[in-house]
């Protein structure tokens, strides 16, 4: 056993030092912008909140590290002080131009409408993040409405004069079934606003509850047919419902509906090793995908234990990829690098600024 261990790993080795590849030092001429990325926040002169599982997880501190920040300070200072640590990174990206950040709306009840705060786990208002990109040049509104609400049409309105670049939902979380009867409307002002709608797909695993089965893409359909851009987040890379893979059944719809998209976010972390590589492989899909980080999960971990490292695609990349990733600083830089070296093209990480309407200035559109 012990010498199979040597030679499997002396063949590791050698294919590192065997792999002819090479980072790629330049950058594309048109804008790149991250589109999902996640800003949070404590209830520090905020509406924002969190439950207190959330807070007592292993994972909060970790996350408030990624984010720049400390409980503590964030308590002095306020919640507002996320976007700054957020545009000053990104400000120091020497390839990302920009993010969108995304809100999330409350639980809301299918019946009356009303909210159910005991079954939100995590609440980002819409001003909150509104309020907080239009602070800076380099970051862009994400709105998130529930389309149970009662006023969900008033939202959307706000949402689309106040320079939304699109809506998000995290189903699994936020308790919304995109099939349900009775929310055409809904898709249909999203239409009429040209709103896109960027829905997680697949398991969710950063909450401490999940209803996994609303993560299937599949219930997507209803959406797709009423003719809204629908971007499927994480290209629905973990989970699966009746013996079929979430990933599985998202690939022949970005074949079959021509407003279907994929972000690519989160596809470098190190629980998601056998997916870049299979989804960069897919030329059927590749002019589909989008860039997206998952921010702040790109920050998590230090060194070569990062939860987004070069070192957990060590079989795939060369000796030299590996020692230039390990050395490039800024996250953004990080994710976007070892990306295009696990062979997503140019178009990838261009195409959310376009898609977006980002090449122009929305943030200040008129009412």
């Amino acid at each position: 056993m012990v010498m199979i261990a040597f030679i499997a790993l002396g063949i590791l080795i050698l294919t590192i030092l065997l792999h002819p590849g090479r980072c790629r030092t330049d950058r594309p001429q048109e804008p790149i912008i991250d589109m999902h990325v996640h800003v949070a926040g404590l209830g520090a002169d905020s509406d924002c909140f969190i439950t207190s599982e959330l807070l007592d997880n292993w994972r909060y501190n970790i996350y408030l590290k990624a984010f720049g920040t400390s409980e503590k300070e964030l308590r002095a200072n306020g919640d507002a002080l996320i976007f700054e640590r957020i545009a000053e990174r990104l400000d120091r990206s020497r390839l990302v131009d920009g993010a969108v950040l995304l809100a999330l709306d409350k639980v809301y009840d299918r019946e009356t409408g009303r909210p159910q705060p005991e079954r939100t786990e995590v609440y980002i208002p819409n001003d909150f993040v509104r309020d907080g990109c239009r602070q800076f040049d380099n970051l862009h509104y994400g709105a998130s409405v529930n389309p149970y609400r009662e006023d969900w049409e008033e939202q959307l309105i706000q949402a689309d004069r106040d320079g939304a670049v699109l809506i998000k939902w995290l189903p699994a979380v936020q308790q919304i079934d995109p099939s349900a009867p009775g929310i055409e409307p809904f898709y249909r002002k999203l239409v009429e606003l040209d709103l896109p709608l960027l829905v997680h797909t697949g398991a969710e695993r950063s909450f401490s509850s999940s209803h996994d089965r609303l993560g299937d893409p599949r219930l997507l359909i209803k959406p797709l047919k009423a003719g809204v851009t629908v971007i499927a987040a994480h290209v629905a890379t973990t989970g699966s419902h009746e013996g079929e893979a979430y990933i599985d059944r998202l690939l022949p719809l970005l074949q079959q509906y021509d407003n279907l998209y994929s972000d690519i976010s989160g596809l470098t972390q190190l629980n998601k090793m056998i997916y870049p590589g299979r989804v960069a492989r897919t030329g059927a899909i590749s002019h589909k995908l989008l860039y997206g980080s998952d921010f702040p999960l790109i920050s998590c971990g230090i060194g070569p234990f990062r939860l987004v490292s070069g070192w957990n695609f060590c079989w795939n990349l060369s000796w030299r990829q590996l020692w230039f990733l390990q050395r490039v600083k800024n996250d953004w830089d990080r994710d976007l690098l070892l990306k295009q070296a696990l062979g997503f093209p140019d178009a990838v990480f261009t195409r959310p600024a376009r898609l977006l309407n980002l090449t122009t200035d929305r943030q200040d559109k008129p009412s």
